[in-house]
């Protein structure tokens, strides 16, 4: 059976691939985050995914990894107006970004790329959310919280911030960090499976 390598830090991702019965080993993987210039929204994420998902597979070269196995990378964005939000950079930044998506629909691009040592798949998906109006009391209390922190466009779905969205059309699990659907598929053509039993763990 092919062995998958988790090429994030995210505890979000581990959850969601532990939801739908996949046996994974984590490892990190730094890259460059940064945008390149003209670089659109989707071609951003997908990149990143691809390229933590190589630098994954770079990481295991040597023989204590001969056998048949995977490394799946992702990443996620937040995007509004065409502008890409990431992490807050403080206080400041995550107070502005939640006035800016404050009673407005933004879109939450995720990819996932899953590399062997023969070829690297990948998909974006994008899902639309949209968010009831903000305070100024509200936005602070949050970031008091420490949920905002760590999360692209300074909120999470799956936590505090869950209150803030009226609606969402597309993928809840892409928000929160990993397409399952989108995913087992294309874990599938690596030949692995989901729904191992415990035993397989």
């Amino acid at each position: 059976m092919t062995l998958l390598y988790l090429a994030s830090g995210s505890p979000r991702r581990r959850e969601l691939l532990t939801q739908i019965g996949i046996p994974f080993t984590a490892l990190s993987a730094s890259i460059d985050e940064s945008p390149l210039s003209g670089e659109a929204a989707p071609a951003y994420v997908e990149r990143l995914a691809r390229d933590k998902a190589a630098a994954g597979m770079a990481s295991l070269a040597g023989p204590a990894t001969d056998g048949t196995f995977a490394v799946l990378g992702a990443d996620t964005a937040v995007v509004l107006d065409g502008r890409i939000l990431g992490k807050p950079a403080d206080r400041e930044d995550a107070l502005a970004m939640l006035a800016a998506l404050s009673g407005r629909e933004h879109q939450v691009l995720t990819a996932v790329a899953v590399a062997d040592r023969e070829r690297c798949l990948s998909v974006c998906v994008a899902s639309q959310v949209r968010f009831r109006h903000i305070t100024q009391q509200e936005a602070q209390a949050y970031w008091d919280s420490g949920e905002p922190l760590d999360k692209a466009g300074s909120y999470a779905i799956q936590g505090l911030g869950a209150v803030f969205v009226q609606r969402i059309e597309g993928s809840y699990s892409a928000v929160v960090g990993l397409p399952l659907s989108e995913t087992a598929e294309l874990l599938s053509q690596f030949a692995i499976p989901c729904w191992q039993p415990l035993s397989a763990r």
